[in-house]
């Protein structure tokens, strides 16, 4: 029996070391289009930067270690250009056809190339392979490079301009959205765009690249940069051009289609990776997740099945949709989400509630405590449907709790009973795990009602219930000041006949200045989310004018 694999990347790579495992005897081909298999492309920015100076390093197997370790036969700079079902053969490199008794199909993606005019100048780079970035740390090397403009404001697009700006080179990042990383909500992303901002990185968003010449970019706007050196980076497409040749049925955005089994509509091919479509964890919808966790675990089920469909009684797993788990550094920075964020749930017509916590990230009285800021979705019945967070450290760690939760199909009272690790240089002893489903749990029941910065509209009246000290630095608009210590006593200051919104610093205190006036009556009475902490933030990001460079 021989498996024949297309493409040597996470899904296909992880799918023939499993199938191994599971099975001596049967014969294992990868074929690679490319010079390349198995490569770190995750930290191909962090290479590019000097951060990973060994390139050994990047090459997470090299063919040498498939063939000794694993018996799997690797065959580089083979392209599959055709798939002849009926003979059950591929034809490779228009030279030869190799017999298959399964085909698994784990071709990935390519970077998308607008049709820009000069857009094939010298200059300008994609980052998806290890010779892209060889590519770039040769130009870099050998010219002086001063200015850089990135196209695109996904994952790579911000990795690769943290390593320009890391090696000194005056950075710009065009954006056609009106912000960075789509996946996140502008609440939480506009403290990465602080944090570009404040790291020397220049943003333009609603705008886009016009044409390129010898030293300029000019962009739709009108707008001209100086460049030295150009990263395109708006996404990647699924090669799946000998699917659909074969007549696979494809899905959205000319992914292949798979069942829950990883089959194509041919009962011997399978296929993973970036180039399949899969379901959305929360709304069930189609979708596409180039991420590499997702390849590799598609992989291992594809491994799993090919072995299953060849001994009965070995169990057939299941693919249960994608969440979309990610995480970046942006840097001294974390951001991290799983699940949908709200203008996915808005698209999909699902009812949602959202709250915004923030506590330090460990025990405040521990030195080097940081705040994270974590948003959470959810449903009117206390479903989780995602999650967002930003901080300097332990963001991750409450996206993965949060995301393992959601996978179970928890609700925010599974985060308030979630017994999580306690020391005072790792956490609180009321994780901000735990205090998201505590303070999502209140607004359920009813205890308080959050508010947000489009909330703070000329009609609300603000509360600032921090010191007078506090206050008199600096406050929110025409805020009025009653401190929460002071606030049973002077409560009849505040208008019942408004809509009423408390702040504080990080929203604890105007927490518990709400829930006090609402044992006094208040029925309409709003805290502040994040508090004015969060606000200045927001706002910081705000004033800044969309289609001019940011600084």
């Amino acid at each position: 029996m021989r498996t024949v694999i297309v493409g040597g990347g996470a899904c296909g790579a992880s799918c023939a070391a499993r199938l191994r495992r599971l099975d001596e005897k049967v014969e294992i081909i990868i074929l690679e289009a490319t010079d390349e298999i198995s490569i770190a492309n995750c930290g191909l920015p962090y290479y590019c930067s000097g951060v990973i100076s060994d390139r050994g390093q990047m090459i997470v197997a090299p063919p040498s270690q498939f063939k000794n370790l694993f018996n799997v036969e690797v065959r580089l700079n083979s392209k599959v250009t055709s798939i002849n079902r009926d003979k059950k053969t591929v034809t490779v490199n228009n030279e030869y056809d190799l017999e298959y008794d399964n085909l698994v199909l784990a071709p990935g993606a390519s970077p998308f190339i607008p049709q820009v005019s000069g857009i094939n100048n010298k200059k300008n780079f994609t980052v998806r392979t290890l010779r892209d970035a060889d590519s770039i740390k040769e130009y870099i090397s050998r010219n002086s490079v001063k200015n850089a403009v990135i196209t695109g404001g996904g994952f790579i697009g911000i990795e690769m301009a943290e390593c320009f700006v890391e090696l000194g080179i005056n950075t710009t990042i065009v954006e056609a959205a009106p912000q960075v990383l789509s996946p996140f909500d502008r609440d939480i992303i506009s403290l990465a765009h602080n944090e570009l901002r404040r790291k020397g990185c220049k943003l333009i968003f609603s705008d886009g690249v016009k044409s390129y010449s010898d030293d300029e970019v000019e962009l739709t706007s009108g707008t001209k940069l100086p460049y030295d050196i150009g990263v395109i980076s708006i996404g990647v497409r699924p090669d799946t051009e000998i699917a659909k040749n074969a007549g696979l049925e494809t899905g959205i955005g000319n992914t292949i289609k798979i069942n829950e089994f990883m089959q194509t509509s041919d009962k011997s091919i399978w296929a993973g990776g970036d180039s399949v479509e899969v379901l959305d964890y929360v709304t069930s919808s189609p979708s596409v997740v180039p991420l590499a966790g997702p390849a590799n675990r598609q992989g291992r089920i594809i491994a799993d099945n090919i072995f299953a469909s060849l001994n009965p009684d070995y169990p057939l797993q299941k693919y249960k949709k994608s969440q979309g788990t990610s995480v970046i550094k942006i840097f001294d920075k974390t951001f991290a989400m799983t699940g949908n964020n709200e203008k996915q749930l808005q698209k999909a017509g699902i009812k949602y509630l959202k709250n915004i916590v923030k506590a330090p990230s460990h025990a405040g009285y521990y030195p080097g405590a940081e705040h994270v800021v974590l948003k959470l979705l959810f449903t009117p019945s206390g479903k989780i449907l995602g999650a967002q967070a930003a901080g300097v450290e332990g963001v991750e760690k409450r996206i993965d709790v949060i995301s393992t939760v959601m996978r179970l199909g928890g609700t925010v009272q599974d985060l308030i009973d979630a017994e999580l690790c306690y020391a005072p240089p790792y956490s609180s002893a009321k994780d901000l795990v735990n205090l998201a489903g505590m303070s999502a749990k209140n607004i359920l029941d009813g205890l308080v009602k959050p508010a947000f910065l489009d909330d703070i509209t000329e009609d609300a009246f603000l509360v600032d219930v921090r010191s007078p000290m506090l206050y008199q630095e600096g406050r929110i608009g025409d805020a009025v000041s009653v401190p929460s210590t002071e606030i049973r006593a002077r409560y009849n200051e505040i208008p019942r006949d408004k809509k009423v919104i408390l702040y504080c610093r990080r929203g604890y205190n105007s927490y518990v200045a709400a829930r006090i006036l609402a044992e006094y009556g208040y029925t309409n009475v709003y805290s502040l989310c994040g508090g004015k902490s969060l606000y200045d933030e927001l706002a910081a990001d705000r004033i800044q004018p969309e289609k001019q460079v940011l600084v």
